[in-house]
């Protein structure tokens, strides 16, 4: 995320770097762990990184321009990953990293929407040039709906409660508006983490369909590996880590049939092996120079 990448050292040791190697990068924000990996690939490897963010996209450019042709970023979801890799010929790839938090980038700046602690517009979208926005849903959803959200995307517990107080409040259009008409309906402070934390974490994820696109794109990041290359993804909740998780252990396993089931009919055949079998958490040390590292869970799968 930002300026510091989260578990920086984890990352480059797990993708098994070397001279040559082609890497994908399918969250490139700020670029640290792409600068990393085209470091450790020298002289001549290569990294494709994409971002749906453009302001990211001209960061990650500015910043991987002392490597020249051996990096290129590119405007895009990773959605459409396998498509992208083969117009720039990375495929096969030798690794493949998926860092799913925020970049500090996109949290600094309070036009994005995206902190509660700066005042700035409801938007929250990767790409501003496409979708709905967090004001969209907050000022147009029922309740029920709004509700259901807020408690599926942020597993908030208290998302009726903060759901009829949105819906009483509207219009709201700035970042502490709805901060602070969540704080009116369930109090201060919970424990470390601010009331707003998960209904804009709910918001952000639902905006950006951050979770349909991990969905499509783990997927495509298996057929994309050659064998022995490493798929690493970092999570920041419990949502996508789940989703890593279940992923990468149905995909490490030959059949996938219910344990009901005498005889195997599944034809399932594992595309994995587990290189980790506990996420890796960052240090004391890490979680102290980047607060926001605490809550990232690094997993890493290799192709068979």
């Amino acid at each position: 995320m930002g300026h510091v990448p989260v578990l920086y050292d984890a990352v480059l040791a797990h993708l098994a770097l070397g001279p040559g190697k082609c890497i994908i990068d399918g969250t490139i924000g700020g670029a640290g762990h792409a600068a990393g990996i085209l470091r450790a690939t020298a002289p001549d490897g290569r990294l494709l990184g994409l971002d749906r963010d453009p302001e990211a996209v001209v960061r990650a450019r500015q910043r991987l321009a002392p490597f020249g042709e051996r990096a290129i970023v590119v405007q895009g979801s990773f959605r459409d990953l396998e498509a992208v890799a083969h117009q720039f010929h990375f495929a096969p790839a030798d690794g493949l990293l998926l860092d799913l938090g925020l970049s500090s980038y996109q949290l600094a700046l309070p036009e994005r929407g995206f902190s509660f602690l700066k005042d700035g517009p409801l938007d929250m979208r990767f790409d501003p040039t496409q979708g709905l926005t967090a004001a969209d849903l907050v000022n147009q959803l029922p309740t029920e709906e709004l509700a259901d959200l807020l408690y599926r995307y942020g597993e908030e517990r208290s998302s009726r409660r903060i759901a009829r107080a949105i819906v009483a409040a509207r219009p709201l259009e700035t970042t502490t508006q709805l901060a602070e008409v969540i704080v009116q309906a369930v109090g201060r402070r919970r424990g470390r983490l601010h009331p707003a934390t998960r209904t804009f974490q709910a918001l952000r994820i639902a905006v950006n369909d951050e979770l349909g696109a991990l969905e499509a794109v783990l997927p495509q990041a298996v057929r994309l590996l050659r064998p022995g290359g490493r798929l690493v993804v970092i999570s920041f909740h419990s949502l996508e880590d789940r989703l890593v998780k279940r992923f990468l252990r149905r995909e490490a396993q030959d059949c996938v049939c219910p344990p009901t089931r005498p005889v195997c009919t599944c034809g399932h055949r594992a595309t994995l092996r587990l290189v980790t079998r506990r996420p890796v958490r960052p240090d004391a040390t890490e979680v102290a120079r980047n607060p926001r590292a605490r809550s990232a869970r690094l997993r890493v799968a290799e192709k068979v």
